[in-house]
């Protein structure tokens, strides 16, 4: 009876953390959907290209975004293709499914057709920073950023940004 508890408990222990550093469901939905399309552009680099980038000792001029950099693991990026209709239905359709994991929105900004949202997931320890970039013709751009980051630290930086 013993034996099947523990592996009861290992058994959830280990969904528990592969879920805590799983992606984003809605922003690889998003990815996979359109990555076939010629015109998409992405980036994703990960592992071994962070390490070597944090070997180089960069120095960025805010410390705080300094820490950003140091605590991320992975950086996917993305622009859609296609056209402003079909960015702006992509855009709502990825904020409600942020919202439906749970992410919080952590800051907006709109100014006539372009929006720039940063979504975040974790409370005082982030795991997971989605930011949707919406331009003013319609293009949109979305960044996923992995990693153990500082809330206090991520607001810090968010409050810089004019």
């Amino acid at each position: 009876m013993m034996k099947k508890h523990l592996i009861l408990i290992a058994a959830s222990l280990m969904l528990f953390a592969q879920n805590s550093f799983a992606q984003s469901k809605s922003v690889e939905a998003l990815y996979q959907k359109h990555k076939s399309n010629p015109d998409f552009f992405h980036l994703d680099l990960g592992g071994s290209f962070m390490n070597f980038a944090k070997s180089m000792n960069v120095k960025l001029d805010n410390g705080q975004a300094e820490a950003i950099s140091n605590s991320m693991e992975r950086l996917k990026m993305f622009k859609l293709p296609g056209d402003a209709q079909m960015a702006s239905t992509e855009f709502k359709a990825l904020q409600k499914g942020l919202e439906r994991e749970r992410f919080e929105l952590m800051m907006e900004a709109t100014e006539k057709k372009s929006s720039f949202l940063i979504y975040t997931k974790g409370t005082r320890r982030i795991s997971d920073v989605v930011v949707m970039v919406k331009d003013d013709n319609g293009e949109m751009l979305v960044l996923e950023l992995k990693g153990d980051f500082d809330s206090k630290t991520l607001a810090e930086v968010g409050g810089n940004i004019k």
